[in-house]
């Protein structure tokens, strides 16, 4: 079971890290000079662009947009593994076997699912990161004003609201996409409509459960 999990937190975890990077970076950057451009007043202060580009990191961004990404490629990616050998009859020869198929194909992605925090994290910070960039080089504000911007009025139970989010969204992660794999039907085009139909319904499950835990938790 060790070594499944670690394959599983080599491919769900470590390498969704690139994309995860690289998307951050850059919507941060686009937040930061999207902010920027949108304050014509003289009187509203420089700092703002920080503060708009952290709310929007973390709050919503970084657990929320992410995920959907990531019900793309980690869910497409479970989805179509799992499905493979149910079409190629691999699960049907773990059941003749005595092994518990689902625990052995489901479980090791679910744990490896638990470290999902640790990506939105890296999220967060480069989102931020990428606002800071954007800014500064840009010329769009100066270091001085986004950093203080970045700490203005900071709630520290956002962080507590947006890993909650995050713990929610790698269970959907985790389970939809499974489930698709695992009772599919059919042969190999089959796989790719099942991978499609969990992306969907992952994503939609994340939309909704996100509208939910925003009005009890924020509301």
């Amino acid at each position: 079971m060790k070594p499944l999990i670690l394959k599983d937190i080599d491919d769900l975890i470590i390498g969704s890290l690139g994309i995860v990077a690289f998307i951050s970076f850059f919507v941060g950057g686009v937040v930061a000079i999207q902010t920027s451009l949108n304050m014509t007043s003289p009187l509203m202060p420089k700092s703002l662009v920080g503060f708009a580009t952290r709310q929007s990191i973390i709050l919503e961004f970084a657990p929320t947009f992410i995920s959907i990404i990531m019900a793309g490629k980690v869910g497409s990616f479970i989805t179509s593994s799992i499905g493979t050998m149910r079409v190629t009859e691999q699960i049907d020869a773990l059941e003749v076997m005595g092994i518990n198929a689902i625990n052995y194909l489901v479980f090791p992605k679910f744990i490896a699912l638990t470290l999902y925090p640790f990506v939105i994290s890296i999220a967060m910070f480069l989102g931020i990161l990428g606002g800071l960039m954007a800014c500064v080089y840009g010329g769009y504000g100066t270091m001085e004003d986004y950093v203080e911007g970045v700490q203005m009025d900071f709630i520290p139970f956002h962080f507590f609201y947006a890993f909650i989010k995050t713990f929610v969204f790698a269970f959907l992660l985790a389970t939809i996409p499974s489930y698709y794999g695992y009772f599919m039907k059919g042969g190999a085009l089959e796989v790719g409509k099942a991978s499609t139909t969990s992306f969907v319904w992952t994503s939609v499950m994340i939309i909704l459960v996100n509208f939910l835990l925003t009005s009890l938790l924020l509301g």
